[in-house]
């Protein structure tokens, strides 16, 4: 941006990488802001714990004091990324938080968030959840006209835009910017005047909620994060609002939005924790949900159902209800690994699944199961642990998985941006379930996992594009990962 200059606190830490390589999907980010609260970094610390599951690769925290928004943030987790000192540091009551998943630019220290940049006198912080699918060509529009990229963030863009036209006034400049973006974006932006903006994109793909504490205002990803700090939930921001909270209240802004809103239905199947709402509807209900219409859809007869912890717990709850099987915990997770961890030699085949995930032997030995899981996306993890089974004398296994085939990418914001990544994509059901060893594989229904989320009118209300492949908003097919470091 001409004049501005970014500030930042960075650490020189290194980044992680996970303790195994489960092909799970991930999504962005989470986000948290506050305004109004003497302990602001504190409150948006606790807040961002809450939302670790969201995104691990990197946290940031920006407060404003003494008229000028400063930051610090690093690769790695919360606990890890924060101390006393940093948050002692972090003055001021009003702050915006972030935690990260790279699904545009790379997992560096450079691109973690909060976004600090300083323009004639002010300051402002920027975090982002989502995807904006036409960002590397607005870059190159704002490229051309003399602005100055700091990094391979697409979130940058949306500061660019806002600062461009700030001459209408500060409300017009966030519609203005606001109007230039395609994609799924959820944003929180601090100002120098202590101001806390939310913003999220006309048809609604990503999560974030309005909250109360005392006399002070909460912006999160998730209602989990207001839950912690102790904040009640007022409301969930509408597709297209621009929320501006200051110290003389909220007040919204709209931008255009089509009649359809796209919440990504992801959330409600993996991403959400599940003491969490969307839509007024529980996440840990709505899980559970799934799994009692995968058991009417797709029976099986077998000595227990059990899930591949944590993420088909829920569901594998509502299934073993509706069919009568008894629930058994038959994988017992290792809670304590870290994120790195001396590797075995290569005799000890398997050991990155095997080190977080054992099978109970006396308990499922010579038995016919139910395995229950919320989605195969490039089948790895689940042919090493169906493999592992069979290795303990498991008799049959039949595995159901409470959502649809993932037969299509996902370009506003989950990591598998490419077919090829997808084994559903590539193979038939029938393929796949000799490809991972398996007795049977069902899915649940694209129909049945509509109707068992119970929002009204369902089909108007998400993104389901990863199933059907119908992209509620245009890209093409230059957009990548790494497509904003292209020259």
């Amino acid at each position: 941006m001409p004049g501005s200059q970014p500030e930042r606190t960075l650490s020189h830490t290194p980044p992680h990488p996970p303790a195994d390589c489960e092909a799970r999907p991930r999504e962005a980010c989470g986000l948290f802001g506050i305004q109004g609260h003497p302990e602001a970094s504190r409150m948006t610390y606790f807040g961002l714990y809450a939302l670790q599951h969201r995104g691990q690769e990197s946290a940031g925290i920006a407060t404003v004091h003494g008229g000028r928004v400063v930051g610090y943030m690093n690769m790695g987790l919360v606990p890890d990324v924060f101390t006393d000192e940093h948050l002692n540091t972090l003055q001021g009551s009003s702050a915006v938080g972030h935690v990260r998943y790279s699904t545009t630019g790379a997992s560096v220290l450079a691109n973690a968030q909060p976004f600090v940049v300083h323009h004639r006198k002010r300051s402002y912080a920027v975090a982002h959840n989502g995807n904006l699918v036409n960002a590397h060509h607005l870059k190159a529009e704002l490229e051309e006209s003399g602005s100055i990229f700091q990094t391979t963030l697409d979130s940058e863009v949306f500061l660019h835009l806002l600062i461009k036209n700030l001459h209408l006034g500060f409300d017009q400049a966030l519609v203005a910017a606001a109007q230039r973006l395609q994609g799924a974006f959820s944003f929180v932006l601090l100002t120098s005047e202590g101001e806390v903006v939310g913003l999220k994109d006309p048809t609604g793909f990503r999560p974030l909620c309005l909250g109360k504490l005392n006399g002070s205002y909460v912006l999160a990803s998730e209602t989990c994060a207001l839950d912690l700090v102790e904040a009640k939930f007022v409301r969930e921001l509408e597709p297209g609002e621009i929320v501006i909270i200051s110290d003389a209240g909220v007040r919204s802004l709209f931008i255009e939005t089509p009649k359809r809103r796209t919440f990504c239905i992801f959330e409600f199947i993996y991403f959400a924790r599940p003491d969490s709402l969307f839509f007024g509807r529980n996440v840990y209900l709505t899980r559970k949900a799934h799994g009692r219409q995968l058991a009417k859809e797709s029976p099986a007869e077998a000595d227990l159902v059990m899930p591949f912890p944590d993420s088909g717990s829920y569901a594998a709850l509502g299934y073993a209800e509706v069919s009568g099987i008894p629930f058994e915990m038959g994988m017992i997770r290792n809670h304590y690994v870290g994120r790195t961890f001396i590797q075995p030699t290569q005799n000890m085949r398997d050991f990155s699944v095997r080190v977080k995930l054992n099978p109970v032997r006396s308990l499922l030995e010579g038995k016919d199961i139910i395995i229950v899981e919320d989605s195969i996306i490039r089948g790895t993890t689940v042919k090493t642990r169906v493999k592992a089974l069979r290795e303990i004398g498991v008799k049959q296994i039949h595995l159901r998985v409470s959502g649809p085939p993932h037969r299509f990418p996902c370009h506003y914001g989950i990591d598998f941006s490419s077919r090829g990544e997808l084994i559903a994509a590539k193979m038939s059901v029938a393929a796949l379930e000799n490809e991972l060893g398996l007795d049977s594989l069902r899915y649940l229904s694209l129909e049945g996992l509509l109707m068992s989320t119970g929002v009204e009118n369902p089909q108007d209300n998400f993104c389901k594009a990863c199933f059907d492949g119908c992209y509620p908003v245009d890209f093409d097919q230059d957009l990548s990962k790494y497509c904003m470091g292209r020259r």
